[in-house]
């Protein structure tokens, strides 16, 4: 950890994401105690609580929390970080981040860009998400025809940059046709396309093999058509229940999960059969499906806000025209079913399916979320302790409490009051080490 502080002030000068140094210091003497450091606030969210604790502090030692409470816990001579009238919280968990997609033509990119020089885009990204207050991504599938965005997760893992923690998927994998596959070129052209193409339960098996060959701990399968990608149908059901199965199957064999990227109502019902720990977006999600949902605990990762995004932005290639007009087609639609989700109990991560955009476009997921029928409270739950939850990481992170990794960040002022205000993060820490200073 000490040698991942001192380069991360190297790797900072790469980061144009605000105000406020990268902290680095001095190792310990050997045989010294770790340091201990408090964070005082006007209150805390700790991801659990149905209320904030006003005032608080949180002891920190090395990278762990050791205390929390009031002011009262802070032991004379300890350093303290007095964040004045901000918010702490536990660090913020996407569940859905793309480092790789950066542009709107992202189904192209791949092809104009190479797979170290999207690495280099995939590790200023996530370093932007941290300074934002991102302390964990879940990677859904990159635009990659290689594994650009798990090599920028094993740097971080080096200790060789500084950066947010990482899991997820190397690539999504997709049927021929469906929205992995390039469906915008003629057939003579031999042209890679960015997601992993495979037909028939035998070729599926082989794609989950070859994908945790090259490190993925999550597999990411397009079951239906998608809003994003060129020349299918986000109504059309893609991978046959055979082939559902044998992703499911196999992954599980090899402990690793399954997220399903599925709009049609029909795939969302498949994926929830067949296993899948989560849902990608849900759009055309029914009560039946729901009401299974919940059931067997499977959790939803909404992704509303870049509907909501191309809507206000439109497209500047005209690459998602597609996106802007289902988005603003089926908008009310999808509100009101994810709302349906909401009250009938299913367990709603925060996933922002940004990643290489700016990043304090992720947080307005939260406000989203709220739209649809979460109290503010919920919001911040579903991108803090459900989230770790649906990582299965909830030991470490997602919370503040003693035992877990000191990853917290603040905001100014109450996001009780003003969801908004997760997009202005003042303050992040990362396993103990200040990222982002106030």
């Amino acid at each position: 950890m000490v040698t991942r502080l001192v380069l991360a002030g190297l790797a900072a000068a790469a980061v144009a994401a605000g105000p406020g140094p990268v902290a680095s210091s001095a190792p310990p003497a050997a045989g010294a105690p770790p340091p201990r450091v408090a964070v005082v606030a006007a209150r805390l969210i700790d991801g659990r609580s149905p209320e904030p604790l006003a005032p608080a502090a949180v002891l920190v030692e090395g990278e762990r929390i050791v205390a929390v409470g009031g002011p009262e816990i802070v032991p004379p001579g300890v350093e303290v970080i007095d964040l004045g009238t901000a918010t702490l919280l536990p660090g913020l968990i996407d569940a859905h981040s793309h480092l790789l997609i950066s542009t709107d033509s992202y189904q192209v990119d791949h092809l104009r860009w190479s797979s170290a020089y999207k690495a280099l885009r995939g590790l200023r990204a996530a370093q932007e998400n941290l300074r934002a207050g991102w302390t964990t991504l879940r990677v859904a599938g990159d635009a990659d025809v290689h594994y650009a965005h798990l090599e920028v997760r094993r740097a971080i893992d080096e200790g060789l940059f500084a950066g947010p923690r990482i899991t997820g998927a190397g690539h999504y994998i997709s049927i021929t046709g469906g929205g992995g596959d390039l469906n915008l070129f003629s057939p003579e052209q031999r042209i890679v396309p960015d997601g992993l193409i495979a037909d028939g339960p035998d070729a599926m098996r082989l794609a989950v093999r070859r994908e945790i060959k090259h490190g993925s701990d999550w597999i990411k399968v397009l079951v239906t058509g998608a809003f994003a990608s060129a020349g299918d149908d986000p109504k059309h059901v893609h991978m046959s229940p055979e082939e559902l199965a044998a992703v499911v199957e196999e992954a599980a064999r090899h402990g690793v999960p399954v997220m399903a990227h599925a709009h049609a109502t029909e795939g969302i019902r498949q994926a929830v059969e067949a296993g899948v720990r989560s849902i990608e977006h849900g759009t055309f999600v029914d009560e039946q499906t729901i009401a299974r949902m919940v059931e067997r605990g499977t959790y939803l990762v909404p992704t509303l806000s870049i509907g909501d995004h191309y809507i206000e932005h439109g497209s500047p290639s005209g690459a998602q025209q597609k996106l802007v007009d289902l988005s603003l087609k089926y908008r009310a639609e999808n509100y009101r079913r994810i709302g349906a989700a909401i009250r009938a109990g299913v367990r709603i991560a925060v996933g922002s399916d940004f990643g290489g955009f700016p990043a304090h476009l992720n947080a307005r997921e939260f406000g989203c979320l709220v739209e649809a029928g979460m109290t503010p409270m919920q919001a911040i739950e579903a991108g803090t302790r459900v989230g770790a939850e649906l990582l299965g990481w909830d030991d470490r992170i997602g919370t503040v409490e003693p035992g877990k990794l000191a990853d917290l960040v603040a905001v100014a002022g109450d996001p009780l009051e003003d969801v908004a205000a997760l997009e202005r993060v003042t303050f992040v820490m990362l396993g103990g080490e200040v990222v982002r200073g106030p």
